[in-house]
């Protein structure tokens, strides 16, 4: 339960629009991090046509930094896209999260810096990452990766282009993504009074993360008003949502994107798919960038480890 002293800071902090330079330059407060320095990480690339997409592999241990690199083992890998709406985060300002997460659950995690809107809109960012993952699934970069083992994963923003990737590879064929897991992923493409989730209009003005903001950020992804229709930008589009994969859903109860991400999992479920899905208890939008040793993050883990097990 959130207290009254909570709900008053948190509506002082909930307003405003989406004011694109000063996001980024308060996100990028996340990099003044002394821990850094010892998470056992590597830089390296991969291509979308001609652009280099960088990725950022986070090891659990030393150990099993060796045996990927010096001696060829499939160790799991989770192809991680972090959030910030499409337009404010990056790998670096996830630094923090994609270590803890490569240590709590024992598996490589490939975090990929996709390109931003608003300098780069739709489909951008999707390519970059569709590219990341079609790497890594036909053995294409510097890990080496057994198909079975790799799990696509992705937070907010992250949530939408895991949620389209798994989809377009079963549109082309390219490459066959057996699990995926959304953390309250962003996943309709309006957040006015004309949304049709309950949660947009309880949970739109005072968590932190608003329906106002929301809605600046579809706004500046966009290409134009046809990409809101589109499943590739907005995954509820999608009429067809059979032989998609095993999916893990998590959502937040104070969160306006709570209701949308159960409803795509209860859609995944009716087509025939296994999903779980599970709302955290008390939760804000954006709790999973909050360390390992908060609670909702520790309760988050368990569902995915034993998701991932």
């Amino acid at each position: 339960m959130i207290s009254k002293t909570m709900r008053t800071i948190l509506h002082a902090l909930s307003y405003g629009n989406i004011e694109v330079e000063a996001s980024r330059k308060l996100a990028d407060l996340k990099k003044l991090d002394v821990m850094r320095i010892f998470w056992k990480k590597l830089d390296t690339k991969v291509y979308n046509k001609d652009y280099e997409v960088p990725v950022r592999l986070y090891f659990p241990s030393e150990e099993s930094m060796k045996e990927e690199l010096s001696e060829g083992k499939e160790l799991p890998v989770i192809l991680f896209f972090h959030g910030g709406g499409w337009v404010t985060e990056s790998v670096e300002t996830y630094d923090r999260v994609c270590a803890r997460m490569a240590q709590s659950t024992g598996q490589i995690v490939a975090s990929v810096e996709y390109r931003r809107a608003p300098e780069h809109r739709f489909p951008v960012p999707l390519e970059d990452c569709y590219a990341a993952a079609k790497a890594l699934y036909t053995n294409r970069s510097i890990l080496h990766t057994d198909p079975n083992k790799i799990t696509v994963m992705g937070d907010s923003a992250g949530g939408n282009l895991a949620a389209a990737v798994a989809l377009k590879a079963r549109d082309t064929g390219d490459f066959k993504i057996q699990r995926q897991i959304l953390i309250y992923p962003t996943l309709n493409n309006c957040y006015t009074q004309e949304s049709p989730y309950a949660s947009v209009q309880e949970n739109g003005e005072d968590y932190l993360l608003t329906a106002v903001k929301m809605q600046d950020y579809v706004d500046l992804y966009k290409s134009s008003p046809d990409d809101l229709q589109n499943p590739y930008f907005a995954p509820l589009m999608e009429k067809d949502l059979s032989r998609m994969p095993e999916t893990l859903i998590l959502t937040a109860e104070f969160d306006p994107l709570r209701d949308e991400g159960e409803e795509y999992g209860r859609r995944l479920r009716e087509a025939g798919n296994r999903v779980e899905i599970h709302r955290i208890p008390d939760a804000l939008h954006g709790y999973f960038a909050l360390g390992i040793s908060f609670f909702h993050v520790k309760e988050s883990f368990a569902y995915i480890n034993e998701f991932l097990r």
